[in-house]
Protein backbone atom coordinates (compact mmCIF):
# COMPACT_ATOMS: atom_id res chain seq x y z
CA UNK A 1 0.00 0.00 0.00
CA UNK A 2 1.25 3.49 -0.79
CA UNK A 3 2.48 5.97 1.80
CA UNK A 4 -0.05 8.75 2.17
CA UNK A 5 1.10 12.32 2.69
CA UNK A 6 -2.26 13.85 3.57
CA UNK A 7 -5.72 12.94 4.75
CA UNK A 8 -7.17 14.35 1.52
CA UNK A 9 -5.29 11.62 -0.40
CA UNK A 10 -6.80 8.99 1.90
CA UNK A 11 -10.29 10.43 1.50
CA UNK A 12 -9.92 10.43 -2.27
CA UNK A 13 -8.97 6.73 -2.29
CA UNK A 14 -11.73 5.85 0.16
CA UNK A 15 -14.30 7.69 -1.97
CA UNK A 16 -13.11 5.98 -5.15
CA UNK A 17 -13.17 2.58 -3.48
CA UNK A 18 -9.48 1.92 -4.16
CA UNK A 19 -8.91 1.35 -0.45
CA UNK A 20 -10.87 0.79 2.76
CA UNK A 21 -10.37 1.74 6.39
CA UNK A 22 -9.67 -1.90 7.24
CA UNK A 23 -6.98 -2.03 4.54
CA UNK A 24 -5.50 1.23 5.87
CA UNK A 25 -5.30 -0.08 9.43
CA UNK A 26 -3.76 -3.37 8.30
CA UNK A 27 -1.18 -1.48 6.26
CA UNK A 28 -0.20 0.77 9.15
CA UNK A 29 -0.04 -2.19 11.56
CA UNK A 30 2.26 -4.03 9.13
CA UNK A 31 4.50 -0.98 8.90
CA UNK A 32 4.62 -0.68 12.70
CA UNK A 33 5.55 -4.36 13.03
CA UNK A 34 8.19 -4.10 10.28
CA UNK A 35 9.85 -1.20 12.11
CA UNK A 36 9.62 -2.42 15.70
CA UNK A 37 13.28 -1.58 16.18
CA UNK A 38 12.36 2.13 16.24
CA UNK A 39 10.50 1.53 19.54
CA UNK A 40 7.83 4.07 18.59
CA UNK A 41 4.72 2.25 19.81
CA UNK A 42 4.37 0.88 23.33
CA UNK A 43 1.12 -0.78 22.30
CA UNK A 44 -0.77 -1.21 19.03
CA UNK A 45 -4.56 -1.16 19.39
CA UNK A 46 -4.94 -3.61 16.52
CA UNK A 47 -8.19 -5.23 17.66
CA UNK A 48 -10.10 -2.03 18.56
CA UNK A 49 -8.68 -0.20 15.52
CA UNK A 50 -9.89 -2.91 13.13
CA UNK A 51 -13.32 -3.01 14.81
CA UNK A 52 -13.58 0.77 14.43
CA UNK A 53 -12.34 0.55 10.82
CA UNK A 54 -15.09 -1.95 9.91
CA UNK A 55 -17.69 0.34 11.46
CA UNK A 56 -16.34 3.40 9.62
CA UNK A 57 -16.30 1.52 6.31
CA UNK A 58 -20.00 0.83 6.78
CA UNK A 59 -20.64 4.48 7.62
CA UNK A 60 -18.77 5.60 4.48
CA UNK A 61 -20.96 3.31 2.37
CA UNK A 62 -24.12 4.71 3.96
CA UNK A 63 -22.76 8.28 3.75
CA UNK A 64 -23.11 8.85 7.51
CA UNK A 65 -19.38 9.03 8.31
CA UNK A 66 -17.81 11.81 10.37
CA UNK A 67 -15.31 14.37 9.08
CA UNK A 68 -12.30 12.28 10.22
CA UNK A 69 -13.49 8.98 8.72
CA UNK A 70 -10.40 7.07 7.62
CA UNK A 71 -7.93 9.23 9.57
CA UNK A 72 -5.65 6.83 11.46
CA UNK A 73 -4.25 8.60 14.52
CA UNK A 74 -1.71 7.62 17.17
CA UNK A 75 -1.91 8.83 20.77
CA UNK A 76 0.92 9.94 23.00
CA UNK A 77 1.13 7.62 26.00
CA UNK A 78 -0.23 10.22 28.40
CA UNK A 79 -3.72 10.51 26.85
CA UNK A 80 -6.47 8.34 28.30
CA UNK A 81 -8.43 5.95 26.06
CA UNK A 82 -11.08 3.95 27.88
CA UNK A 83 -10.32 0.23 28.12
CA UNK A 84 -6.74 0.74 26.94
CA UNK A 85 -3.51 1.04 28.89
CA UNK A 86 -1.85 4.39 29.53
CA UNK A 87 1.43 4.78 31.41
CA UNK A 88 3.03 8.16 30.59
CA UNK A 89 5.96 5.88 29.69
CA UNK A 90 6.61 5.37 33.39
CA UNK A 91 7.07 2.24 35.45
CA UNK A 92 4.90 3.79 38.16
CA UNK A 93 1.82 3.40 35.93
CA UNK A 94 2.78 -0.01 34.60
CA UNK A 95 -0.32 -2.07 33.78
CA UNK A 96 -2.78 0.76 34.45
CA UNK A 97 -5.86 0.76 32.21
CA UNK A 98 -7.85 3.94 31.65
CA UNK A 99 -11.41 4.05 32.99
CA UNK A 100 -12.52 6.90 30.73
CA UNK A 101 -11.72 8.76 27.51
CA UNK A 102 -9.82 12.01 27.39
CA UNK A 103 -12.03 14.71 25.88
CA UNK A 104 -9.81 14.86 22.78
CA UNK A 105 -10.14 11.08 22.36
CA UNK A 106 -13.91 11.28 22.76
CA UNK A 107 -14.12 13.96 20.08
CA UNK A 108 -11.85 12.12 17.64
CA UNK A 109 -13.88 8.93 17.97
CA UNK A 110 -17.14 10.84 17.53
CA UNK A 111 -15.89 12.03 14.12
CA UNK A 112 -14.83 8.47 13.15
CA UNK A 113 -11.06 8.77 13.58
CA UNK A 114 -9.35 5.40 14.09
CA UNK A 115 -6.89 5.21 17.00
CA UNK A 116 -4.01 2.88 16.14
CA UNK A 117 -1.94 2.80 19.34
CA UNK A 118 -0.05 4.63 22.06
CA UNK A 119 3.35 6.14 21.38
CA UNK A 120 6.43 6.09 23.56
CA UNK A 121 7.43 9.42 25.10
CA UNK A 122 9.68 10.91 27.73
CA UNK A 123 8.43 9.80 31.15
CA UNK A 124 5.58 12.07 32.27
CA UNK A 125 6.41 14.25 29.25
CA UNK A 126 9.66 15.41 30.88
CA UNK A 127 12.40 15.61 28.30
CA UNK A 128 13.62 16.96 24.99
CA UNK A 129 15.03 13.80 23.43
CA UNK A 130 12.85 10.78 24.26
CA UNK A 131 15.75 9.29 26.23
CA UNK A 132 13.79 9.38 29.51
CA UNK A 133 11.17 6.70 28.81
CA UNK A 134 11.06 3.71 31.16
CA UNK A 135 10.61 1.61 28.01
CA UNK A 136 13.71 2.64 26.09
CA UNK A 137 14.61 5.28 23.53
CA UNK A 138 12.54 6.06 20.46
CA UNK A 139 14.81 6.11 17.41
CA UNK A 140 14.50 8.87 14.83
CA UNK A 141 13.26 7.16 11.64
CA UNK A 142 15.35 9.60 9.55
CA UNK A 143 18.57 8.58 11.33
CA UNK A 144 18.43 5.85 13.96
CA UNK A 145 21.57 7.16 15.68
CA UNK A 146 19.80 10.39 16.56
CA UNK A 147 17.01 11.38 18.93
CA UNK A 148 13.50 12.10 17.60
CA UNK A 149 13.06 14.96 20.09
CA UNK A 150 10.81 15.03 23.08
CA UNK A 151 8.70 14.60 24.87
CA UNK A 152 6.27 13.69 22.05
CA UNK A 153 9.06 11.98 20.14
CA UNK A 154 7.10 8.80 19.55
CA UNK A 155 4.16 10.73 18.10
CA UNK A 156 6.39 12.74 15.73
CA UNK A 157 8.36 9.64 14.70
CA UNK A 158 5.13 7.69 14.04
CA UNK A 159 3.98 10.31 11.53
CA UNK A 160 7.42 10.63 9.93
CA UNK A 161 7.73 6.82 9.60
CA UNK A 162 4.28 6.44 7.96
CA UNK A 163 2.85 4.45 10.86
CA UNK A 164 -0.23 6.72 10.92
CA UNK A 165 -1.36 9.83 9.08
CA UNK A 166 -1.47 11.95 12.27
CA UNK A 167 -0.75 11.80 15.98
CA UNK A 168 -1.61 13.70 19.13
CA UNK A 169 1.04 14.95 21.49
CA UNK A 170 1.23 17.30 24.45
CA UNK A 171 3.30 20.47 24.60
CA UNK A 172 4.44 21.88 27.95
CA UNK A 173 7.59 23.67 26.80
CA UNK A 174 7.98 22.61 23.17
CA UNK A 175 7.18 18.91 23.40
CA UNK A 176 5.17 18.90 20.15
CA UNK A 177 7.16 21.47 18.18
CA UNK A 178 10.69 20.30 19.00
CA UNK A 179 10.17 16.66 17.89
CA UNK A 180 8.24 17.96 14.87
CA UNK A 181 11.36 19.93 13.95
CA UNK A 182 13.66 16.92 14.42
CA UNK A 183 11.40 14.55 12.46
CA UNK A 184 10.38 16.89 9.64
CA UNK A 185 6.64 17.14 10.33
CA UNK A 186 4.13 19.84 11.30
CA UNK A 187 3.62 20.27 15.06
CA UNK A 188 1.00 22.58 16.55
CA UNK A 189 0.62 23.90 20.10
CA UNK A 190 -2.78 25.60 20.48
CA UNK A 191 -3.55 28.67 22.55
CA UNK A 192 -3.75 27.70 26.21
CA UNK A 193 -7.36 26.77 26.95
CA UNK A 194 -8.27 26.13 23.32
CA UNK A 195 -8.16 22.34 23.85
CA UNK A 196 -9.43 20.54 26.95
CA UNK A 197 -6.75 18.88 29.08
CA UNK A 198 -9.24 16.45 30.61
CA UNK A 199 -7.77 12.98 30.32
CA UNK A 200 -4.19 14.12 29.74
CA UNK A 201 -1.88 12.97 32.53
CA UNK A 202 -0.65 16.28 33.91
CA UNK A 203 2.93 17.50 34.03
CA UNK A 204 2.47 21.25 34.58
CA UNK A 205 -1.17 22.23 34.41
CA UNK A 206 -0.80 25.91 33.54
CA UNK A 207 1.52 25.06 30.62
CA UNK A 208 0.25 21.75 29.16
CA UNK A 209 -1.68 21.73 25.88
CA UNK A 210 -2.69 18.88 23.58
CA UNK A 211 -2.10 19.31 19.86
CA UNK A 212 -1.63 17.50 16.54
CA UNK A 213 1.43 16.30 14.62
CA UNK A 214 0.77 15.86 10.91
CA UNK A 215 2.35 16.07 7.47
CA UNK A 216 0.22 19.01 6.30
CA UNK A 217 -1.20 22.24 7.70
CA UNK A 218 -4.67 21.28 6.51
CA UNK A 219 -4.64 18.03 8.50
CA UNK A 220 -3.48 19.81 11.66
CA UNK A 221 -6.21 22.43 11.20
CA UNK A 222 -8.87 19.75 10.63
CA UNK A 223 -7.91 17.87 13.80
CA UNK A 224 -7.96 21.13 15.74
CA UNK A 225 -11.51 21.83 14.51
CA UNK A 226 -12.56 18.57 16.11
CA UNK A 227 -10.68 18.58 19.42
CA UNK A 228 -10.92 22.30 20.32
CA UNK A 229 -13.66 23.96 22.31
CA UNK A 230 -15.45 24.27 25.61
CA UNK A 231 -15.50 21.27 27.94
CA UNK A 232 -17.47 20.87 31.16
CA UNK A 233 -14.70 18.65 32.54
CA UNK A 234 -11.98 21.30 32.22
CA UNK A 235 -12.60 24.74 33.69
CA UNK A 236 -9.56 26.15 31.84
CA UNK A 237 -11.04 25.21 28.45
CA UNK A 238 -12.26 28.38 26.76
CA UNK A 239 -15.85 28.85 25.66
CA UNK A 240 -14.77 30.99 22.67
CA UNK A 241 -16.28 29.65 19.41
CA UNK A 242 -14.08 27.29 17.38
CA UNK A 243 -13.40 28.38 13.82
CA UNK A 244 -13.51 26.07 10.79
CA UNK A 245 -9.71 26.22 10.71
CA UNK A 246 -9.22 23.97 7.68
CA UNK A 247 -11.65 26.02 5.61
CA UNK A 248 -10.08 29.36 6.55
CA UNK A 249 -6.55 28.70 5.31
CA UNK A 250 -6.94 31.20 2.47
CA UNK A 251 -8.11 33.96 4.84
CA UNK A 252 -4.87 35.90 5.00
CA UNK A 253 -4.44 39.68 4.63
CA UNK A 254 -2.57 40.89 1.54
CA UNK A 255 -0.01 42.67 3.72
CA UNK A 256 1.21 41.39 7.05
CA UNK A 257 3.42 42.75 9.79
CA UNK A 258 5.86 40.13 11.04
CA UNK A 259 8.43 40.41 13.79
CA UNK A 260 11.52 38.32 14.30
CA UNK A 261 13.40 38.37 17.56
CA UNK A 262 16.88 39.73 16.96
CA UNK A 263 18.20 37.97 20.07
CA UNK A 264 17.09 34.57 18.68
CA UNK A 265 18.60 34.99 15.23
CA UNK A 266 21.87 36.27 16.69
CA UNK A 267 22.02 33.65 19.44
CA UNK A 268 25.45 32.01 19.45
CA UNK A 269 23.85 28.59 19.99
CA UNK A 270 21.82 28.79 16.76
CA UNK A 271 23.14 26.63 13.93
CA UNK A 272 24.35 28.92 11.08
CA UNK A 273 22.35 27.03 8.44
CA UNK A 274 19.11 27.57 10.37
CA UNK A 275 19.91 31.27 10.61
CA UNK A 276 20.50 31.41 6.84
CA UNK A 277 17.20 29.63 6.11
CA UNK A 278 15.21 32.00 8.32
CA UNK A 279 16.96 34.98 6.72
CA UNK A 280 15.89 33.62 3.31
CA UNK A 281 12.28 33.40 4.46
CA UNK A 282 12.44 36.95 5.81
CA UNK A 283 13.78 38.19 2.44
CA UNK A 284 11.01 36.39 0.53
CA UNK A 285 8.33 37.84 2.79
CA UNK A 286 9.74 41.34 2.31
CA UNK A 287 9.87 40.81 -1.45
CA UNK A 288 6.18 39.84 -1.35
CA UNK A 289 5.38 43.22 0.21
CA UNK A 290 5.05 42.23 3.86
CA UNK A 291 6.65 44.22 6.66
CA UNK A 292 9.24 42.11 8.46
CA UNK A 293 11.21 43.79 11.24
CA UNK A 294 13.64 42.84 13.96
CA UNK A 295 12.48 43.42 17.54
CA UNK A 296 14.33 43.28 20.81
CA UNK A 297 13.33 40.75 23.43
CA UNK A 298 15.70 41.26 26.37
CA UNK A 299 14.35 38.31 28.38
CA UNK A 300 15.61 35.41 26.25
CA UNK A 301 18.01 34.24 28.96
CA UNK A 302 15.18 34.20 31.51
CA UNK A 303 12.81 31.97 29.53
CA UNK A 304 14.27 28.57 30.39
CA UNK A 305 14.91 29.32 34.11
CA UNK A 306 11.37 30.71 34.50
CA UNK A 307 9.92 27.69 32.74
CA UNK A 308 11.78 25.17 34.91
CA UNK A 309 11.07 26.93 38.20
CA UNK A 310 7.33 27.01 37.51
CA UNK A 311 6.84 23.68 35.74
CA UNK A 312 8.79 21.69 38.30
CA UNK A 313 6.74 23.27 41.08
CA UNK A 314 3.54 22.19 39.32
CA UNK A 315 5.00 18.75 38.61
CA UNK A 316 5.85 18.28 42.29
CA UNK A 317 2.18 18.87 43.11
CA UNK A 318 0.68 16.91 40.19
CA UNK A 319 2.84 13.83 40.67
CA UNK A 320 2.14 13.55 44.39
CA UNK A 321 -0.85 11.32 43.53
CA UNK A 322 1.44 8.54 42.26
CA UNK A 323 2.24 7.04 45.63
CA UNK A 324 1.88 3.27 45.31
CA UNK A 325 -1.40 3.24 47.20
CA UNK A 326 -4.37 3.80 44.87
CA UNK A 327 -3.13 2.46 41.54
CA UNK A 328 -0.05 1.69 39.48
CA UNK A 329 3.28 0.41 40.74
CA UNK A 330 3.74 -0.62 44.36
CA UNK A 331 7.14 -1.66 45.69
CA UNK A 332 7.47 -5.29 46.75
CA UNK A 333 10.10 -4.17 49.25
CA UNK A 334 7.71 -2.00 51.26
CA UNK A 335 7.03 -3.02 54.87
CA UNK A 336 4.76 -0.23 56.14
CA UNK A 337 2.91 2.86 54.93
CA UNK A 338 5.91 5.18 54.94
CA UNK A 339 8.15 2.71 53.11
CA UNK A 340 5.36 2.08 50.59
CA UNK A 341 5.40 5.76 49.67
CA UNK A 342 9.16 6.09 49.64
CA UNK A 343 10.08 2.86 47.89
CA UNK A 344 7.25 2.93 45.35
CA UNK A 345 8.13 6.44 44.23
CA UNK A 346 11.89 5.82 44.36
CA UNK A 347 11.62 2.64 42.28
CA UNK A 348 8.71 3.74 40.09
CA UNK A 349 9.96 7.12 38.84
CA UNK A 350 12.94 7.58 36.53
CA UNK A 351 15.92 9.82 37.22
CA UNK A 352 14.69 12.89 35.30
CA UNK A 353 11.23 12.79 36.88
CA UNK A 354 12.75 12.49 40.35
CA UNK A 355 15.09 15.39 39.56
CA UNK A 356 12.18 17.63 38.60
CA UNK A 357 10.00 16.58 41.54
CA UNK A 358 12.84 17.38 43.95
CA UNK A 359 13.55 20.70 42.25
CA UNK A 360 9.85 21.60 42.34
CA UNK A 361 9.51 20.60 45.98
CA UNK A 362 12.51 22.79 46.84
CA UNK A 363 11.00 25.72 44.88
CA UNK A 364 7.77 25.41 46.88
CA UNK A 365 9.39 24.79 50.25
CA UNK A 366 9.14 27.12 53.22
CA UNK A 367 11.72 29.88 53.01
CA UNK A 368 12.23 29.49 49.25
CA UNK A 369 8.68 29.96 47.94
CA UNK A 370 9.01 33.75 47.61
CA UNK A 371 12.57 33.60 46.32
CA UNK A 372 11.77 31.18 43.51
CA UNK A 373 8.10 30.38 42.83
CA UNK A 374 6.66 33.85 43.49
CA UNK A 375 9.49 35.51 41.61
CA UNK A 376 9.04 33.03 38.75
CA UNK A 377 5.37 34.03 38.46
CA UNK A 378 6.33 37.71 38.36
CA UNK A 379 8.89 37.08 35.63
CA UNK A 380 6.28 35.06 33.73
CA UNK A 381 4.01 38.10 33.74
CA UNK A 382 6.84 40.34 32.48
CA UNK A 383 7.52 37.87 29.63
CA UNK A 384 3.81 37.73 28.78
CA UNK A 385 3.51 41.52 28.76
CA UNK A 386 6.56 42.00 26.54
CA UNK A 387 5.46 39.30 24.07
CA UNK A 388 1.93 40.72 23.88
CA UNK A 389 3.39 44.19 23.40
CA UNK A 390 5.23 42.89 20.31
CA UNK A 391 2.05 41.24 19.03
CA UNK A 392 0.11 44.49 19.41
CA UNK A 393 2.34 45.92 16.68
CA UNK A 394 2.81 42.77 14.59
CA UNK A 395 0.62 39.91 13.38
CA UNK A 396 3.13 37.12 14.06
CA UNK A 397 6.54 36.37 15.51
CA UNK A 398 8.90 34.29 13.35
CA UNK A 399 11.74 32.37 14.99
CA UNK A 400 13.61 29.04 14.92
CA UNK A 401 12.00 26.00 16.52
CA UNK A 402 15.27 24.46 17.70
CA UNK A 403 18.91 25.63 17.93
CA UNK A 404 20.03 22.74 15.71
CA UNK A 405 18.99 19.48 14.09
CA UNK A 406 18.44 16.17 15.89
CA UNK A 407 21.46 15.33 18.02
CA UNK A 408 22.99 11.93 18.68
CA UNK A 409 21.90 9.74 21.58
CA UNK A 410 23.87 10.47 24.74
CA UNK A 411 25.23 13.76 23.40
CA UNK A 412 23.39 15.95 25.92
CA UNK A 413 22.05 13.47 28.48
CA UNK A 414 24.96 13.88 30.89
CA UNK A 415 24.37 17.63 31.15
CA UNK A 416 20.80 18.53 32.20
CA UNK A 417 21.43 22.24 31.54
CA UNK A 418 22.47 21.60 27.93
CA UNK A 419 19.35 19.47 27.49
CA UNK A 420 17.10 22.11 29.06
CA UNK A 421 18.51 24.76 26.69
CA UNK A 422 17.10 22.75 23.77
CA UNK A 423 13.80 24.42 24.72
CA UNK A 424 15.13 27.98 24.48
CA UNK A 425 13.03 28.95 21.43
CA UNK A 426 9.88 27.00 22.27
CA UNK A 427 9.13 27.77 25.95
CA UNK A 428 8.08 31.37 25.25
CA UNK A 429 4.78 30.21 23.73
CA UNK A 430 4.00 28.06 26.79
CA UNK A 431 4.96 30.73 29.32
CA UNK A 432 2.66 33.17 27.52
CA UNK A 433 -0.07 30.67 26.55
CA UNK A 434 0.12 31.72 22.89
CA UNK A 435 -0.46 29.49 19.84
CA UNK A 436 2.70 28.29 18.08
CA UNK A 437 3.57 25.96 15.24
CA UNK A 438 6.70 24.28 13.89
CA UNK A 439 6.83 24.05 10.11
CA UNK A 440 9.15 21.59 8.29
CA UNK A 441 10.73 24.27 6.08
CA UNK A 442 14.44 23.55 6.40
CA UNK A 443 16.92 20.87 5.45
CA UNK A 444 20.45 20.94 6.81
CA UNK A 445 23.55 19.92 4.86
CA UNK A 446 23.73 16.93 7.22
CA UNK A 447 20.54 15.67 5.56
CA UNK A 448 18.31 16.27 8.57
CA UNK A 449 15.24 18.53 8.71
CA UNK A 450 14.63 21.47 10.99
CA UNK A 451 11.58 23.55 11.78
CA UNK A 452 10.68 27.20 11.45
CA UNK A 453 8.38 28.47 14.19
CA UNK A 454 5.49 30.92 14.13
CA UNK A 455 3.89 32.40 17.28
CA UNK A 456 0.52 34.14 16.97
CA UNK A 457 -1.77 36.25 19.12
CA UNK A 458 -3.83 34.64 21.86
CA UNK A 459 -6.67 32.58 20.34
CA UNK A 460 -5.61 33.61 16.83
CA UNK A 461 -5.25 29.91 16.01
CA UNK A 462 -7.06 30.30 12.68
CA UNK A 463 -4.68 33.08 11.63
CA UNK A 464 -1.62 31.01 12.61
CA UNK A 465 -2.83 28.14 10.42
CA UNK A 466 -3.54 30.47 7.49
CA UNK A 467 -0.13 32.18 7.71
CA UNK A 468 1.60 28.80 8.10
CA UNK A 469 -0.10 27.49 4.97
CA UNK A 470 0.98 30.63 3.11
CA UNK A 471 4.58 30.26 4.35
CA UNK A 472 4.79 26.59 3.36
CA UNK A 473 3.53 27.34 -0.15
CA UNK A 474 5.48 30.52 -0.90
CA UNK A 475 8.75 30.33 1.04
Amino acid sequence: MKNYNSFSEIKSDLDSGSTTCVALVNSYVQNIQANKNLNIFLEVFEHSALEKAKLVDEKIKSKTAGKLAGMVIALKDNLCYKGHKVSASSKILEGFESLYNATVVERLLAEDAILIGRCNCDEFAMGSSNENSAYGNVLNPLDINRVPGGSSGGSAAAVAANMCIAALGTDTGGSIRQPASFCGVVGYKPSYGRVSRYGAIAYASSFDQIGPLTKTIEDAALIMEVIAGKDEYDSTASSKPVSAYSKELKNIPAKLRIAYIRDCLENEGLNPEIKIRISEIISKLKAAGHTVEAVDFPFLDYLVPTYYVLTTAEASSNLARFDGIGFGYRSKNATDLESTYKKSRTEGFGAEVKRRIMLGTFVLSSGYYDAYYSKGQKVRRIIQNKTNEILERYDFILLPTTPGTAFEFGQKGADPIAMYLEDIFTVQANITGLPAISLPMGKHSNGLPFGVQVIGKNFADAEVFAFSDYLMKTC
